[in-house]
């Protein structure tokens, strides 16, 4: 048994410990926010274990490395849905298109058009979330908040696609005030498109490994969680 089969069952019992004690704290049903395990950067036997676990879905951030890690589990027989989770260049949008069974990192409308295209010509109907920079941090992508409803009204109009919710990341800070005050702003930007557009975007992905409380706390339907699961990654030496 590898030291990452041998080590995750007691992490994820960890994770959904710390899950459960937020949703407690915040007066909510645990059964409300769902845990995406994040297997970037970590060999397919990750996306195995977490298939083998009950995860329906797993959390990639690069194209490239996702497409040849989907045709090792394909071979070995391992079924789950792939979410793209990291930043998407539009010269790679055609693949995510079609080998995503969602992308969470939508934060401009020339994404939108690409993913519409190629979706259609797959023959398909793309789930996206919207990536805000609810945080209105430099260093992290997404559309400014004040771009939201212009970028959802472009989404809007693409029959290949499905708008299910919006995706942040709260800037990285000691304080844990800066991620809560990031997650309910993404909170409020939803509520305010929903009752401007009159539309359902009902997930809310927000939170990870070290903020996970603070997003539960403000709303989070999504927790995206990889190094408390499958420990530190060591990046691929190519990109992808």
């Amino acid at each position: 048994m590898s030291n990452l089969a041998a080590n995750f069952p007691a992490a994820l019992a960890a994770v959904r410990a710390r899950i459960a004690a937020a949703c407690a704290a915040a007066g909510r049903d645990p059964a409300t926010v769902r845990l995406l395990p994040v297997t970037k950067n970590h060999p397919a036997e990750a996306v195995a274990l977490a298939a083998a676990a009950g995860f329906e879905a797993v959390g990639e951030n690069r194209v490239q490395e996702a497409v040849a890690k989907q045709a090792e589990c394909a071979a070995q027989g391992v079924r789950v849905r792939w979410e793209l989770i990291g930043h998407l260049q539009s010269n790679k949008a055609k693949l995510a298109a079609r080998h995503f069974d969602r992308v969470q990192s939508v934060e401009n409308t020339k994404l939108l058009d690409v993913l519409d295209r190629e979706a259609a010509a797959a023959g398909r109907v793309l789930p996206v979330l919207l990536q805000i920079n609810a945080g209105n941090d430099p260093a992290k992508f997404g559309a400014e908040p004040a771009d939201a409803p212009a970028l959802l009204e472009h989404a809007l109009g693409k029959r290949a696609l499905r708008i299910e919710g919006l995706m942040t990341i709260a800037p990285l800070s000691d304080d844990p005030e800066v991620a809560r005050r990031t997650f309910a702003n993404l909170r409020t930007i939803r509520d305010q498109l929903v009752a401007r557009f009159g539309v359902n975007l009902s997930e809310l992905s927000m939170g990870m490994t070290g903020d996970l409380a603070a997003a539960i706390a403000e709303g989070s339907t999504m927790i995206r969680v990889g190094t408390a699961l499958f420990g530190e990654r060591t990046p691929p030496a190519a990109a992808g």
